[in-house]
C-alpha cells in the first residue's frame, strides 16, 4: 500500500464499532494470556467486556513497561509560539472564529520563554502553534528551530501538517519528532468539527504520518481528541494506524497521547464521556498491545489521576505547562488553547516521580544515539 488511506478505506466505522462492543470476556482472557497481541486482541482489551479485568490489565501493563522502559518517566514542556489560526475547530480556543487577540512570538520573546523553561530543568521542548500558513509557516519554523536548538537536546513540533519537502527541510535543522493528531477518524464528524480552513481536508491530515515516514523523522506522535466520537472506535483506528506505520516506517519511533476534551472559552461539550477508569483501561490496552510505543499523559488530566497511573504504563509526562504563546514569561495571562488540570510545577512532578521509585528523565532517552552536531 502506498499510504494508510488505502488501508483505512477498507474499514467501515460502524462495523468496527460493532466488532468492539461484541467482544466477550473469553476474548479478553485470551488476549491477556497471549505473549503477542494483534488488533483483534486490542479490540477486546478496549471493549466493555474488559472493564472487570482492569486490575489484571494494570498489573500486566506495569510489568511490560518496567521491562521495556525501566523505572523512568520522561518529562517535556510545550512552548506555544503562536495562537494565530486560519481554521475553525469547534473545540479549540485558537479557532479562527474566536474573537481573541492573536499573538506570535518574536525571536526575542522565544528566547525569553526558553530561559524560563530551561530554568525549570527541561531539555526536551515541544513547539506548538495554531495553523496560520501566512504567519507561522515553514520559514518561521526554520528560524524557531535554529534559534531553540542550541538550548535543548530534543526539539519536537506540533503544528499544521506539512508537505514532504518541508519536513525534509526541517529535520536537518534539529527537528527530532512531530506530533500530528487525527482528532477523530470518523470522517463525517471530522468535517463537522473542522468546517473551515486547510484542516478540513481529512485525507491530507490522514496522510501526514506517511509523509513523515518518507522524510525519515526520528519519532512521530499519534492520537485522537477523546470526546469527539466513540473513544473505543477512534482508538482502534489509532492502533491500526500505528501498526501500519511501524511495519512500513520501521526506522521511526512512535508515541501515543490521550487528550480528553477540555474546556476553553465558549467550549464544546464532549459527545462521548470517558471516565477515569476507561482512560486507564485504554492506557493499559495500548501497553499490552504494543510494548515499544511511548505513552504520553499531559496536564489536561487531574493531579489524582496522574498520580495513580504514573506506574501503570505511562512513559512521558508534561509538567508546569502553559498553553498560550508567551505563557511562561512574555504574556502569562493570555488566552489558553485549553484549560490545564494539573498545575503542579516541574519540580513537584519530579519529586512525585521519585517518591514512587521512578527516575525523572529530562530529555529523550535515546538522544545519546542521535547527538547534535552544532
Amino acid at each position: 500500500m502506498t499510504s494508510f488511506k488505502e488501508l483505512f478505506d477498507t474499514y467501515a466505522w460502524e462495523d468496527v464499532k460493532a466488532s468492539i462492543y461484541n467482544k466477550t470476556e473469553a476474548d479478553v482472557i485470551s488476549a491477556l494470556q497471549k505473549s503477542k497481541r494483534d488488533l483483534e486482541d486490542f479490540k477486546a482489551l478496549i471493549s466493555p467486556a474488559a472493564a472487570s479485568y482492569l486490575e489484571q490489565m494494570a498489573k500486566l501493563s506495569q510489568q511490560i513497561s518496567l521491562k521495556r522502559f525501566g523505572n523512568t518517566i520522561q518529562l517535556f514542556a510545550p512552548l506555544y509560539l503562536s495562537n494565530e489560526c486560519n481554521n475553525i475547530c469547534t473545540y479549540c480556543g485558537f479557532s479562527f472564529d474566536n474573537k481573541v487577540r492573536r499573538k506570535t512570538l518574536t525571536e526575542r520573546e522565544i528566547l525569553q520563554e526558553v530561559e524560563v523553561i530551561k530554568s525549570m530543568g527541561y531539555d526536551h521542548v515541544l513547539l506548538v502553534t495554531g495553523e496560520a500558513n501566512q504567519t507561522v509557516h515553514v520559514d518561521y519554523f526554520k528560524k524557531a528551530i535554529e534559534l531553540i536548538n542550541p538550548y535543548f537536546a530534543n526539539v519536537s513540533i506540533e503544528v499544521q501538517p506539512l508537505d514532504l519537502p518541508e519536513y525534509e527541510a526541517l529535520i536537518p535543522l534539529g527537528l527530532h519528532a512531530v506530533l500530528v493528531y487525527q482528532e477523530t477518524y470518523h470522517r463525517e464528524d471530522y468535517k463537522k468539527h473542522h468546517p473551515k480552513g486547510k484542516k478540513s481536508n481529512f485525507d491530507y491530515r490522514l496522510d501526514t504520518p506517511d509523509r513523515l515516514g518518507k522524510a525519515k523523522i526520528h519519532k512521530m506522535g499519534l492520537g485522537v481528541l477523546i470526546g469527539l466520537e466513540d473513544w473505543r472506535t477512534d482508538s482502534f483506528f489509532t492502533a491500526l494506524h500505528l501498526s501500519y506505520l511501524e511495519k512500513k516506517y520501521w526506522q521511526s519511533k512512535y508515541s501515543i497521547s490521550f487528550p480528553r476534551l477540555r474546556p476553553f472559552s465558549g467550549g464544546l461539550e464532549p459527545k462521548v464521556d470517558m471516565s477515569d477508569r476507561e482512560l486507564l483501561q485504554l492506557i493499559c490496552a495500548y501497553r499490552i498491545f504494543n510494548e515499544e510505543v511511548e505513552l504520553s499523559l499531559s496536564t489536561r488530566e487531574s493531579e489524582k489521576f496522574r498520580n495513580n497511573v504514573l506506574k501503570l504504563g505511562i512513559t512521558t509526562m508534561s509538567a508546569g505547562s502553559k498553553t498560550n504563546p508567551g505563557g511562561y514569561a512574555v504574556e502569562p495571562e493570555a488566552l489558553e488553547q485549553f484549560e490545564i488540570s494539573d498545575e503542579r510545577s516541574p519540580s513537584q512532578i519530579a519529586k512525585l516521580i521519585k517518591s514512587q521509585g521512578y527516575e525523572p528523565v529530562w530529555k529523550d532517552w535515546d538522544s545519546i544515539l542521535n547527538p547534535k552536531t552544532n
